[in-house]
């Protein structure tokens, strides 16, 4: 599990690009190796849509509004809206987790997630803790319930997804702010945002509180950071070579 003796890396982005989220995440992890500090970075994005490593846009006809602002993630899970979220990207040492199988260690990470909810007064719990809640999946991240789903109210709130390899586990996942739901009729394509709960947070009351829940539930040091200069070069060789992008 996270040392508490460990120092964590933190770098908060502001408004970004889809594809440009997506190679900054991919750059962290092309990077990162056993010496390395863990990294939690903190962000958020335009009007824009990400799919899973295994889905093909051509496959969703309804994504054309989308197309100068859609990427893939580094993992799986089916159709993200973003543009009213924060999110959160997590590069972890492989060797936190060597005890864990990969629905425990979701489990143990998200625990900030719970806490951030709970410190806005929320009832925030795991979908497999919730009696009658019907575990599925969907082409929607938002509409399907997978164990480690979090919920309020049975409503989903926010999504996450992990990738692992030999040298590392990362995760990443979204907390909806902003309501896009018209006339208050949810979307579940879309899900519930903390708005639709009457929760009025800004993207930087989210970070401070982001941050302060990951503090607390994991005690470890929090060092103020960006990425590196290797990290950058490879951010703009990523984004050249898979979106024929210059940023």
């Amino acid at each position: 599990m996270i040392d508490e003796k460990s120092s964590f890396r933190v770098i908060i982005n502001s408004q970004n690009l889809a594809k440009v989220n997506m190679c900054k995440d991919e750059a962290l992890i092309k990077n990162f190796n056993e010496s390395s500090s863990p990294i939690l970075r903190i962000y958020h994005w335009s009007k824009s849509i990400t799919i899973g490593i295994s889905q093909d846009i051509k496959d969703y006809s309804y994504l054309n509004d989308f197309s100068e602002d859609i990427a893939k993630r580094v993992t799986g899970g089916g159709v993200l809206f973003h543009g009213h979220d924060l999110s959160y990207s997590l590069v972890l040492p492989s060797s936190y987790f060597k005890d864990y199988k990969i629905k425990e260690s979701y489990e143990k990470i998200c625990y900030f997630l719970i806490n951030f909810y709970k410190k806005l007064g929320l009832d925030a719990n795991y979908a497999k803790d919730i009696e009658d809640v019907n575990l599925s999946k969907n082409e929607f991240c938002q509409v399907g319930f997978e164990a480690y789903d979090i919920l309020i109210d049975k409503d989903k709130i926010g999504g996450n997804a992990q990738r692992r390899t030999k040298r590392l586990v990362f995760q990443h996942g979204s907390i909806p702010l902003y309501s896009v739901n018209d006339k208050k009729v949810l979307d579940n394509r879309i899900g519930l945002t903390l708005e639709d709960l009457g929760i009025d947070l800004t993207y930087d009351e989210a970070t401070k509180l982001l941050i302060e829940s990951f503090q607390e539930t994991f005690n470890v040091d929090l060092i103020n950071s960006e990425l590196n200069d290797k990290e950058k070069e490879e951010e703009k060789k990523l984004l050249k070579e898979k979106y024929d992008f210059v940023y």
